[in-house]
């Protein structure tokens, strides 16, 4: 739970507030994938013990379109072509809301839950025993588990139309985000939800790319500051109505959070505490801390930090990797004592093995990371490297040379060694980074963070490498496309495609790691024995290791085939078939072919030759790193050559697709994508290139006084 939503674990009246843009689409029809996932989340409240109050908007939408289609059954062709007036909002309320009403209804009938209406207009609060009335009505209502569905009755509303806001008006409410608010205070709900079409409260308009979510909002600080744009495009409010009703419930007792509606879990996540949204809390100054980062500052601050960098010599460069890898053995023993905290922690949770082997720093580890970061430190410099040497005219000399990509986000789950190998990464080419990693890494990940950090001399800062560790904070960078320039994400395949559907930015990585050995007839039966063995039981848990085994049908029933199941079921790997082998050998049949264990299991099947082996793993593998074992040269040749992976291997475990085995020093990763790096990722695919041009007065004026010439020029070493 955030700290300065700690609040939550005792709410137990909550009052939502769905707008109509949550619960409308564009075309001004209903959203009914939205009401329904709203409908799922209020029931849970509901079966959890939660006091749930919806007020609820849209009736005026629906209504129009009623009307609409009404009037077009009604008129003739010649009425169609006359001007159309528009249709009258209280006219619109009246027939929307029975209709809004009977959907709710439906919808939370089906959930077995019972709802009621409660219409209201602002004139009925200036009425004492009205208000007595309604809390006693309400507090019937909840008793019964009821779920007491507010609206303001537009179709006998006093404004002047239904959706404008009169200063002749009453004034004690003028739209369903104030009532929400009234409501809150008049019933003593602990907490109110404002659902919007937008995340919260941003300092600008939420489209503008500089604009960024105010997660607690404190009056002193950014009322004034704050560019609102433009008003809801169905309802009456906006962001400005919210925020001062927000306003007016926080200052009254009841805290409030803006968030989207749009997420099918938003709701349940305030209640758990995240920090998700805009918070409206009358103690917010004592909420917020002093110390948080914006997103967008930190990755403003880590391209500064990453151009101070580039400024060094090559030799300072080379200096930061291996003083950070001084400090590494020098807090060895206070580095394992924060990940052993961790693994305990995790293990009490839960934990699955694969996670917790991921997660544990084992004997030898640092002293490993800081060889390998003395390797990168050794390695040629990178930066500035020449690729190619033109000369385009007389005196005019084109370079084509290696650069720094800018800043760059990567999202890691449970591994913290992986925070060291992106971090010395980032500063041998040149980078700025942001690191997330998992949440059962917490202190593994800090103390990293802070040894590393701290070797980073004062010239370049230690803002060049950042650590987010609230994971609400991650959608705010996902749209910083901006000033971040690629994301690489590390972790299950449902984190890889989660982020890839949030951002514009470039991401790099792979999704699975469904990786493949083929044992041809031709094999070295006992090479294939080793490697087989090697790939799957080195390090069950990692991306790379073997999880299909692919077995020419020659080799079934044969000696060498039943002694390597024998070994693998003996090293204590749980096998699972495919259709033909668990057929033929009595193995339990596996649920799909595409799937990655990353543990002690595989699934072993028959092919019939290197085609079809080829074939099945187009058509079930990721594309990661594929093995064939065969003294064939043809044979292996073939599939060197035809299967589209990121790395194909010959005679050689599928544990060596690997930066620090590959000799890159380290990896960020390992990327099946086919755009800019592939494979194990190491300092080459952190660079891009630019162009330097070097002339001696040189003008174009339509070129003629200009001879290209275009002579490659050689690069010197």
């Amino acid at each position: 739970m955030y700290p300065s939503r700690a609040f939550c674990r005792d709410v137990r009246r909550v009052i939502i507030k769905v707008g109509t843009a949550v619960v409308t689409r564009d075309d001004g029809r209903l959203a009914l994938g939205r009401l329904g996932a709203l409908c799922e989340q209020l029931k849970e409240l509901n079966s959890k013990g939660y006091e749930v109050i919806l007020v609820a908007s849209g009736a005026v939408g629906v209504g129009r379109q009623r009307l609409r289609y009404r009037r077009l059954v009604n008129s003739s062709f010649d009425d169609l072509q006359k001007p159309q007036n528009e249709l009258d909002g209280k006219a619109c309320a009246a027939v929307g809301q029975s209709g809004l009403m009977a959907l709710y209804d439906a919808l939370f009938s089906q959930l077995d839950v019972t709802s009621s209406q409660l219409l209201v207009t602002d004139n009925d609060f200036r009425d004492p025993y009205f208000k007595m009335q309604l809390s006693e009505t309400v507090n019937s209502l909840l008793s019964l588990r009821v779920i007491p569905i507010f609206n303001e009755n537009d179709a006998i509303s006093t404004r002047r139309t239904a959706f404008e806001y009169s200063p002749e008006c009453s004034g004690v409410f003028w739209d369903n985000d104030s009532l929400a608010a009234l409501l809150a205070l008049e019933l003593k709900a602990d907490l109110l939800i404002l659902l919007s079409d937008v995340e919260g409260l941003y300092t600008g308009p939420p489209r503008d790319p500089h604009s960024e979510l105010i997660h607690t909002y404190v009056k002193e600080k950014h009322e004034g500051q704050i560019t609102f744009g433009d008003k809801s495009r169905v309802g009456r409010g906006g962001m400005t109505a919210k925020v001062k009703a927000s306003v007016y419930a926080a200052n009254g007792g009841t805290p409030v959070v803006i968030t989207s509606g749009y997420a099918t879990d938003n709701i349940m996540k305030v209640l758990h505490g995240e920090n998700i949204g805009t918070l409206f809390h009358k103690d917010a100054h004592l909420l917020t801390f002093p110390k948080e980062v914006g997103a967008r500052a930190m990755a403003v601050a880590a391209r500064e930090c990453s151009r101070r960098l580039q400024g060094l010599s090559s030799h300072d460069r080379s200096k930061i990797l291996l003083d950070i890898a001084d400090a590494l053995e020098e807090n060895e023993n206070l580095i394992i004592s924060e990940n052993e905290a961790d693994v305990t922690a995790a293990q009490m949770a839960g934990y699955t093995k694969p996670l917790i082997s991921r997660l544990a720093l084992k004997s030898g580890k640092i002293s490993n990371l800081a060889k390998s970061i003395r390797v990168l430190a050794d390695m040629e410099e990178p930066i500035g490297r020449l690729l190619k040497k033109t000369e385009l005219a007389d005196g005019l000399i084109l370079e084509k040379t290696t650069c720094p990509l800018g800043v760059l986000l990567v999202v890691f789950e449970s591994r913290p060694d992986a925070l060291v190998q992106i971090a010395s990464l980032a500063v041998r080419s040149g980078n700025g980074l942001i690191l997330k990693g998992g949440k059962e890494a917490r202190r593994s990940n800090a103390i990293l963070h802070k040894v590393i950090t701290a070797a980073i001399p004062d010239t370049v800062g230690e803002r060049l490498i950042g650590l987010v560790t609230a994971r609400e904070e991650i959608p705010d960078l996902l749209k910083l496309d901006d000033v971040i320039d690629l994301v690489i994400p590390r972790g299950s395949n449902s984190l890889v495609s989660q982020i890839k559907e949030s951002t514009k930015i470039p991401v790099l990585g792979h999704a699975d790691g469904v990786c493949h050995v083929y044992v041809d007839k031709s094999a070295n039966m006992e090479m294939a024995k080793q490697i087989v063995l090697d790939a799957k039981i080195d390090y069950p848990a990692a991306c790379n290791a073997m999880e299909t085994l692919l077995v020419h049908k020659d080799l079934l029933e044969t000696a060498p085939l039943t002694e390597l199941i024998s070994d693998l079921r003996t090293e204590g790997v749980t096998i699972y078939g495919g259709p033909r082998i668990s057929t033929l050998l009595n193995i339990t049949e596996a649920r799909s072919f595409h799937h990655e264990y990353s543990s002690m299991a595989c699934t072993i099947e028959i092919v019939d030759d290197v085609h079809a082996a080829i074939d099945h793993i187009h058509r079930h593998g990721s594309a990661h790193t594929d093995c064939i074992v065969a003294e064939d040269h043809d044979v292996s040749e073939i599939f060197l050559n035809q299967v589209d992976s990121a790395a194909i291997i010959h005679n050689a475990s599928t544990r060596f697709c690997d930066g620090a085995r590959f000799g890159l020093g380290a990896e960020v990763g390992i990327s099946t994508s086919r755009i800019h790096a592939r494979g194990p990722v190491g300092v080459e695919g952190l660079l891009t290139t630019r162009w330097l041009l070097r002339g001696s007065g040189q003008v174009v004026d339509g070129d003629k006084g200009v001879t290209y010439t275009h002579n490659n020029l050689p690069v010197e070493s």
